[in-house]
């Protein structure tokens, strides 16, 4: 229901995506096996809308994989809950899978995070 709602505020009501919990040990060996990246990270999204076989399947979005462990570390780090950390972290899979970037510039940082944000208040509300 979250990620519907995500879904539903950023344009993408028939939106298709696969969310999957799995721990510090299995996002560590994806990390590395398709980002070149040593060891766990919180999120990793793979985008289903890029390529030359895209138009297939346009409602697909992709994957969003989300590290448990890692979810839980980073939220009694910062004094929140895990729930919160973990939509976070969807948000923020979701937002990749829609072609939000936060890499190539800080001006792109700052929409993403904006768009987060008002998401999370939106689940926040709604929840």
């Amino acid at each position: 229901m979250t990620a519907e709602r995500i879904l539903n505020a950023l344009g993408y009501p028939d939106g298709q995506l696969s969310i999957l919990i799995v721990d510090d040990e299995q996002i560590a060996r994806l990390n590395t096996t398709y980002l070149n990246h040593a060891g766990p990270t919180n999120v990793i999204s793979f985008p289903m809308q890029e390529g030359p076989f895209s138009d297939i399947t346009p409602n697909l979005l992709g994957d969003v994989v989300i590290s448990a462990d890692t979810a839980h570390q980073e939220a009694a780090d910062a004094g929140m809950e895990t729930l919160e950390r973990f939509y976070q972290l969807l948000i923020h899979g979701i937002l990749h899978l829609v072609g939000y970037d936060h890499v190539n510039s800080a001006e792109d940082a700052k929409i993403m995070d904006e768009k987060s944000d008002e998401l999370l208040n939106l689940i926040g509300k709604e929840d």
